[in-house]
């Protein structure tokens, strides 16, 4: 089925500067992945490369920080999306899944680190709320019934973090 022009931009918009995987903008735009794989490989050969796009776009858009924060996601995407797929490969021996495993828990680690000496304020950021997450939590289970009183605080201190760190 042939698309028409303004679905193949508007696929291209979705990745360039809405920052969406491609499998999503395709499915965004009702466009099968394999046809906008096409597409962006097409746009390449013809001196459109989408991912230089997309990268200027966030360079421009937000600085480093959002760059570093669409990677980081784009990672986290990535790594769901294979520990789902090892998962139900029938046709994949035990050991291979746990050495697959291995390699993205690696690469995942690698991608963390240099990520949190690029953007040290968000890794102070997820301590801090990890921190409150777990006095919620201790105080769910030691004092329940200053727990309500104390989240209701914590939405508020949240909020605070953020403008700190975020």
């Amino acid at each position: 089925m042939a698309h028409p022009d303004e679905t193949r931009r508007a696929v291209r918009a979705a990745f360039v500067f809405d920052v969406l995987g491609l499998e999503v903008a395709a499915l965004k735009h009702e466009v099968p992945i394999a046809t906008a794989r096409r597409w962006k490989a097409e746009a390449k050969k013809a001196g459109d490369d989408w991912d230089k796009a997309r990268g200027a776009q966030m360079i421009a858009g937000g600085g480093i920080e959002d760059v570093v924060r669409q990677t980081l996601a784009v990672m986290v995407q990535q790594t769901q999306a294979t520990a789902e797929a090892l998962q139900v490969a029938e046709n994949m021996e035990p050991l291979a899944k746990v050495q697959a495993l291995a390699s993205l828990a690696d690469s995942h680690t690698k991608m963390a680190a240099v990520l949190k000496r690029l953007m040290p304020e968000t890794d102070k950021l997820a301590v801090a709320l990890d921190v409150i997450k777990r006095l919620l939590e201790f105080t769910k289970a030691r004092y329940p019934g200053n727990a309500a009183g104390l989240a209701e605080m914590l939405e508020a201190f949240g909020e605070e973090l953020g403008k700190a760190y975020g």
